[in-house]
């Protein structure tokens, strides 16, 4: 089934083996795929769930495709964990591109912020845009669940959502920093004997100022360094996860092997 072609839908799309198709998913299987009916595809609902579909033609005359559920499909392709980003906002449209590789390399979640030196303001239509970025992103990487991507808020507002009060002492939750002496995010995550729900936080242009470093600390943050290098607002979040996806690809596979 490698093969057969992925189409991300809202879990309120299926009714018992039936899928309703948006016209836009429609347009995307049958002009754009050249799909027809009769040809098979895969159905993830974002949830973790994934089926083998086949197309029909709609009876009711409402649309020109339908879809019916023909088996659910067994797969294990998510983290072990609870992984959150982040991200104070980069200028332009690069927040497109963090969406999509954090998404490839298994976020849950996506915290867009507005730190002291976010330049860039989104509008209402960003967040749709984003979540069809990371319903892209998904279906290219075989993931079973799209990421949930939050509102933008203020960062203060962000540090807020994981104070000790509120937040399961099971999470390790890190903010990354340039320029400075801190220990590295791969050791410190090597060090930890197993590595459960993570948090990452990174910065944007010009990166965290000293208050927002000491804030994110006070609310339980360790501070943390992804090396010599300074990288910009786009590529720390892929360095930062791409750390915590080996680890705990490598956690898996040894405890795997142990068993």
């Amino acid at each position: 089934m490698a093969d057969l072609q992925r189409l991300a839908i809202a879990p309120q799309q299926i009714d018992r083996q039936q899928v309703f198709l948006t016209v836009e998913q429609q347009h995307y299987l049958g002009r754009v795929l050249r799909l027809g009916v009769g040809d098979q595809f895969i159905v993830m609902d974002g949830k973790g769930k994934w089926w083998l579909a086949k197309l029909t033609p709609d009876i009711s005359g409402k649309t020109e495709l339908t879809a019916v559920l023909e088996q659910e499909i067994s797969i294990q392709n998510e983290l072990p964990i609870e992984l959150i980003l982040i991200s104070a906002l980069p200028k332009g449209n690069n927040f497109d591109e963090v969406v999509r590789q954090s998404t490839e390399l298994g976020v849950t979640h996506i915290l867009p912020v507005i730190s002291s030196r976010t330049l860039l303001k989104p509008s209402p239509q960003k967040l749709k845009r984003w979540g069809k970025i990371a319903n892209e992103a998904a279906e290219q990487s075989e993931r079973q669940v799209v990421p949930k991507i939050r509102e933008t808020v203020e960062y203060s507002a962000a540090l807020s959502l994981f104070e000790h009060q509120n937040l399961s002492t099971k999470y390790h939750k890190y903010i990354c920093v340039a320029r400075n002496n801190y220990p590295l995010l791969l050791e410190n995550l090597l060090d930890t004997e197993s590595v459960e729900s993570v948090v990452i936080a990174t910065g944007p242009e010009g990166g965290w100022t000293n208050a927002e470093i000491e804030a994110a600390i006070a609310t339980g943050f360790q501070a943390v360094s992804l090396g010599k290098r300074i990288l910009r607002a786009v590529t720390a979040p892929l360095v930062a996860l791409s750390l915590v996806t080996g680890v705990l690809e490598r956690q898996k596979i040894y405890s795997n092997s142990d068993s």
